[in-house]
This record gives structure tokens, sequence and C-alpha cells, in this order.
């Protein structure tokens, strides 16, 4: 895959920033105290497909092990897709419908047209060989929940459980609920902890998951602004000499960038050191580094990987939990791009599935 160029930091500069930074983790060690596993949502298990569809987990995997030798780009596609899920109106697969005759879905909002169709279409792939091997007994939001799990994993990053027992959303959120829902890239980290204060989550969840742009490419119309008319000061310079040549002015939309300058097909914690080097893309990352708040903890990460692995996978749990519909609630899609027929919609709630369904 052709990758724009960028120069790297020089060593000598990338070890004295890391010299700084570790004076500052040992103020922080107190982020690797804290509970490693957030509570489970009432509904949801650690088993839950363990009688009725065991391989669920397996079949995911060499799936997308598959998809990846192929593509590594669906990794960082599909991240973002359950990001942009369990934001909106929660983990409930709202984010895959296609829309119909009441309006536009999720898909059409500005921030989710440039999720990757490649990575849809993996989930449904998904989606039909787990219902071949099993029965309509697996939701489209679990499977896309492993498939980000997985997608980490098989980049380099962190494995971990994921709790399981989601069902599927009836409707897709408007437009505007769309855009009132995700992250700003132009925010500021102020901006962004309020943000996630309104969804149950803290500073050091917005950092840990804000570690998903180690992987994946942003296009010109997300950094641009940084670069036109004015550079912002917090780039740096090589840097933005580099993005101008691949979003040579204000209105370029066609060029793409790397988030992750250093490794960008790699899941790994490099993307604190970039912030560290004012290489981040938006102003949303590099902001992180700039605020007080959250500097401490972009440095805390940036010298300890095992670390920013642990803080994510406890974020991302958290996150996948996110205002989740359980037992009766929803329905197991026979399609993840549409919703169920009444009769296909009535036989997923008489039938129930795993082992809460009297939940």
């Amino acid at each position: 895959m052709h990758r724009p160029a960028v120069v790297m930091a020089s060593f000598s500069s990338f070890i004295s920033i890391l010299l700084v930074s570790s004076i500052v983790l040992g103020s922080h060690l107190s982020l690797s105290s804290a509970q490693t596993t957030p509570p489970l949502v009432g509904g949801l298990s650690w088993s839950f497909y363990k009688s009725n569809c065991p391989r669920v987990e397996k079949i995911v995997r060499d799936e997308l092990k598959k998809a990846f030798k192929k593509d590594i780009g669906l990794a960082a596609g599909l991240l973002r897709i359950h990001f942009h899920d369990c934001f909106v109106q929660g983990c409930d697969g709202s984010v895959l419908l296609d829309g119909s005759a009441s309006g536009p879905s999720e898909k059409n909002a500005p921030p989710n047209l440039t999720l990757r169709p490649g990575a849809f279409k993996i989930i449904n792939d998904i989606r039909e060989r787990i219902h071949k091997a099993c029965g309509q007994v697996v939701s489209c939001s679990d499977i896309t929940a492993l498939a980000a799990r997985d997608a980490v994993f098989l980049s380099g990053g962190p494995d971990y459980q994921v709790p399981l027992g989601r069902r599927d959303g009836l409707k897709f959120a408007t437009i505007q609920e769309t855009l009132d829902n995700l992250p700003f890239f132009g925010s500021s980290a102020r901006e962004l902890i309020a943000f996630v204060r309104n969804k149950s989550m803290d500073a050091t969840d917005l950092v840990a998951i804000s570690g998903g742009h180690t992987i994946g490419i942003a296009h010109c119309g997300s950094f641009t602004g940084r670069l036109f008319p004015n550079q912002d000061s917090t780039m740096d310079q090589t840097l933005a000499r580099n993005l101008k040549r691949v979003c040579p002015t204000a209105t370029s939309t066609e060029g793409t960038a790397v988030q992750d300058i250093r490794t960008p097909d790699l899941f790994d914690n490099k993307y604190y050191v970039n912030l560290m080097n004012r290489q981040g893309l938006f102003t949303s990352d590099q902001d992180l580094y700039t605020d007080k708040t959250t500097r401490p903890i972009v440095q805390s990460f940036a010298v300890n990987q095992s670390l920013f692995f642990e803080k994510y996978v406890f974020s991302m749990i958290k996150l996948s939990q996110m205002n989740v519909l359980t037992g009766r609630q929803g329905e197991i899609r026979a399609n993840c791009s549409r919703q169920n027929s009444a009769r296909t919609y009535l036989a997923t709630v008489v039938d129930g599935e795993g082992e809460n369904a009297a939940i």
C-alpha cells in the first residue's frame, strides 16, 4: 500500500523526550492500580454463546485473519465502525443499517461518509458464516464488538475478552443525532473531556481510546484546517510540509495520510510518541498533549506500552457496553444492513438466545 512520505523524528530527539516523560511517569503510576475490567452491564456475559454458538469467536477471528492478509486497512475500518456505533445511540449495530423510506441512515451523516464499505461488508459476511454455523442467534452488534477487538489484536495490540449478549437496534439515529453524538476532529481536549463525561467516561478513557488512531488513515478534510491559511503552531514543521504535498490546498479532498507516521499498521503506543513530537494529525489528537489534564496520561502511555494496553482494554470494554440492548429488547438481524421483517423479528423475540435468554 502506498504511504505518504514523512520524515521521522531524530533518534536523539525521541530519546530526550522519553527521558523527560519518564520523570512524569512516576507521579501517574496510579493509572495502573485501578480495576482492570469494568463492571458488566446487566444482560451481558463473558460466555453468552457458550451453549448455542461456542465457535462464534473463532469464526470471527479466522475470517478476519484472511481478510487482513489482503487488506490490513480493514482493521482500522472495523475499529472505527465500532466507535461510531457505540457513541451515537449505544452499541446496537445501528450504524450498520442502510437508509430507508423513513430517511437517510447514520451512514449518511458526514462523519460516517468515510467509514469503509469493505468493513461493513466483512461484518455482514461474518454474520452469514456465523448464522450458517449456529442459526440466527448472534447479533450484528456483538459481531461488530468482536471484530473491533480482533482488529486490534491482529494488528499487534492486546487480546481481551468481550462481554456478549447485545441485541440489534430497531432503528437508526437521525443525521443530526449522529452529528451531536460523535466527537469532532477539531475539538480541544477540554471539549472532548466534557463530551466523554456525558458518556460516563473520564479523561483516562479519552486518552486510551484515542490510541486507536495508532492505525488507519485520514482524509484531507479532517486536518487541512491545521495547515491553511496558517500552519498550526503545535504541528511539527516537517510533518506539515509532507501533509501539504498530499493535501496542497485548504479544499483538497482526495488525499489521505496515515494517522501514525511511525508504525501506521501496527497497534502500539507510538501514537503517543507522535503527540510528544508534535506529530499528531488531528487537533483533537495533538491537544491531548497540549492540555495539562491529559498531557501526563499521554506521557505515561508513551513510555509504557503495557500500561496503555491495560487502560485501552478497560476503556474499550466500558465503551462496548454503552447503552446496550439486551434480553428481549431489539432483535437479532438476519442481515446486518437491514431491519428484520415482522416475521423474523417475532422469531428472534420468541426464541431468545444465549445463557441470558430468560432475562
